[in-house]
């Protein structure tokens, strides 16, 4: 699903098809079941996200976790590796 960045301090980026999808500052990616697009729509526009978020969509829909967004494995350098 394609995800639109927001400005926000708790949520990245919101995408919607059929299924509001939340891409979490902490990495962490949330599916929401049977929102309606009405609550896509207007979180996209609200002032706040995460209050947005938290008086609207939490708690009020099932959801499921999809994904941690991990960093790639830090390499080690030539150095660390010769010692």
């Amino acid at each position: 699903m394609q995800r639109q960045d927001v400005e926000s301090t708790v949520i990245d980026a919101i995408g919607y098809s059929r299924v509001l999808e939340i891409r979490f500052e902490s990495g962490r990616i949330y599916q929401y079941y049977n929102v309606p697009e009405e609550i896509y729509n207007a979180m996209l526009v609200a002032p706040s996200k995460g209050k947005y978020f938290n008086e609207s969509i939490r708690g009020k829909y099932s959801y499921q976790e999809i994904e941690l967004k991990q960093s790639p494995p830090k390499e080690k350098s030539e150095k660390e590796t010769t010692l």
